[in-house]
């Protein structure tokens, strides 16, 4: 038995895969003031994690953002949501690049070339690659100035560390550049999952969550919570990291389950391809972050998880409690600073298989098998799952009721929205009715519990509606023929505009949302930001574009995603 576990420390300790870069000194902050982080790598988002660390910003835009090392500017990005305005730079002599998100604007010269590319493509979003050697910055160079563009939800600078060869991004706290960091993690809840339709946990076939007690790197179970498993199992927790300088919640960088004195499982969140990052909702207990938007993390892996953070496993984490015996678990969190906070606890056994009552299936399910593609139909739906998409083998339910006034169709029930999907599903629905003339208006919508209606892109073929739908839940189909609304306030017909630096005016959608805007000034186009998570255009007056001291027209037309469409027009003297 003894000569076992050493084999099984041993191949968890080769597994262990080494992202530690050779040299930590090969950047400095891309900031001038104290560091202060908001967010760290890993962190667990909305169907992502983090790629990179937030740095705080003092509460304000403007701050000089600096290259972290030498090099040149590869790519330029300019979004109205993600990371708005986005520079990236890559350093030849490492074979790391670096992202910089979320900018006010560009150092001076890089303003002009993205502004003037702007201007050639007619839109304010661009993606641009300038040549290798057009812009080159030392280490240490105002490259451009902290911000709150795209779908920051407050000032701040999102820096990311990525691989040159393949754009992997990498946890940047692997390199030395001035982080301090002495707090041990915080375990706060201990969650136990049956993974058998007959384990019984504390003879119930539901999972459980325990409060922990404890702190200060020591935790543990109170005497109350005596817990017996009867079958094969899995845990998860809800933890957090906390840094110097600052009160925001970031994410632990190791969690390891040891059973007995046995490596179980062990994660680490030292770097992961953008292309695996929607497992986050395989990692995480997803039905609990749906209802209580409260992140559980778990320490087993679903059979269709195949993220790369997963450094070692038995049996995917999972554990059989069937010999009667008491086993003793801890579970393990650590930061990247080597502070360490453990959960230890004793787990009863029973003995032999569990007998409880076998966990209801309905009737009405259909088996839907993880490793394959899955297809439903009925008259008026259909549903296409693609293989890969479900993380385990489900047990498919539909339900189908009749729609309200507004709808066009009845509401399909799509198993639940408690299920977690890694692609997306082609759903098809056909309308009970089709208003004369206006297929092209018609569109799914999803119904959130709350009311909340969500719009799917969808297209009008052979009498259904199509679309990709990434999450189950309740669809019906609706009808979107109101256009945008453009509100212009501060500006009326003829207004003298002397003095003033900039134009705003608000655009918003009721429903299916905003597909284009399309600004003309004096008959030529305009560059107006967009700042989409405000509804806001912003025109900043350019002399080089447009006569100081003269009457202009401005003809502004938004058009929605069923190609409803506004337009406002105005003179104005400048």
């Amino acid at each position: 038995m003894l000569l076992a576990r050493l084999l099984i420390i041993c191949l968890y300790l080769i597994n262990i895969s080494d992202e530690t870069p050779k040299i930590k000194a090969l950047f400095i902050s891309p900031v001038k003031i104290p560091l202060a982080l908001s967010a760290n790598f890993g962190e667990l988002r909305n169907d992502h994690f983090h790629s990179g660390i937030d740095l705080k910003t003092q509460g304000v835009i403007g701050k000089e953002i600096v290259a972290a090392a030498s090099g040149y500017v590869y790519r330029i990005s300019v979004a109205p949501g993600g990371f708005g305005k986005a520079l990236y730079i890559r350093h030849p002599s490492s074979g790391y690049s670096t992202v910089y998100a979320h900018l006010d604007r560009f150092a001076p010269g890089l303003e002009e070339y993205v502004k003037t590319r702007q201007y050639e493509e007619k839109s304010f979003q661009v993606n641009l690659f300038p040549p290798r050697d057009k812009f080159h910055f030392r280490q240490g160079e105002v490259i451009a100035f902290s911000g709150n563009t795209g779908s920051s939800t407050g000032p701040h600078l999102h820096y990311e560390i990525r691989k040159s060869e393949n754009e992997i991004p990498v946890n940047p706290l692997l390199f030395e550049f001035g982080i301090e960091d002495n707090i041990a993690p915080v375990i706060e809840m201990l969650a136990i999952y049956p993974l058998n339709s007959n384990t019984l946990i504390n003879n119930q076939n539901r999972s459980r969550k325990i409060k922990v007690a404890g702190g200060h790197g020591n935790y543990y179970i109170p005497a109350e919570n005596v817990i017996r498993i009867s079958g094969p199992a899995g845990f998860g927790i809800k933890s957090y990291d906390l840094l110097n300088n600052s009160y925001n919640k970031c994410a632990p960088y190791t969690i390891e389950l040891i059973i007995d004195s046995i490596p179980v499982y062990r994660f680490r969140m030292d770097a992961f391809a953008f292309g695996e990052t929607r497992y986050i909702n395989s990692h995480i207990d997803y039905e609990t972050y749906i209802r209580e938007r409260t992140h559980y993390q778990r320490t087993y892996i679903l059979p269709n998880d195949k993220l790369s953070v997963y450094q070692h496993s038995v049996n995917r984490g999972i554990f059989n409690f069937k010999d009667g015996n008491t086993h003793h678990v801890e579970i393990i969190v650590t930061d990247l600073h080597n502070n360490r906070s453990v959960l230890s606890f004793n787990v009863r056994s029973g003995d032999g298989n569990p007998q409880g009552p076998a966990r209801r299936i309905d009737s009405e399910s259909r088996l839907m098998p993880y490793t394959l593609g899955n297809k439903f139909a009925t008259k008026d739906v259909s549903i296409n799952i693609p293989q890969g998409a479900l993380y385990d083998t489900l047990y498919f339910v539909y339900r189908k009721s009749t729609g309200t006034a507004g709808m066009f169709s009845g509401i399909h029930q799509i198993h639940n929205r408690f299920t977690p999907l890694h692609r997306s599903y082609a759903l098809s629905i056909k309308p009970d009715r089709v208003p004369s003339g206006k297929e092209s208006k018609l569109l799914i919508i999803q119904m959130g519990d709350d009311n909340r209606r969500t719009p799917l892109n969808s297209t009008w073929e052979n009498g259904y509606l199509h679309a990709q739908a990434s999450t189950f839940g309740n669809f019906f189909v609706g009808i979107d023929t109101i256009p945008p609304v453009i509100t212009a306030s501060g500006l009326s017909q003829g207004i003298n505009l002397s003095g003033r630096k900039e134009m705003r005016i608000r655009i918003s959608d009721n429903f299916s949302g905003i597909k284009s805007y399309e600004p003309v000034i004096d008959g030529l186009w305009a560059l107006f930001e967009y700042d989409q998570k405000n509804n806001v255009l912003i025109y900043k007056f350019d002399e080089e574009r447009i006569s100081k001291g003269t009457d202009h027209n401005l003809t502004l037309k938004v058009t929605d995603n069923r190609d409803n469409f506004s337009i406002y027009t105005c003179d104005f003297f400048w």
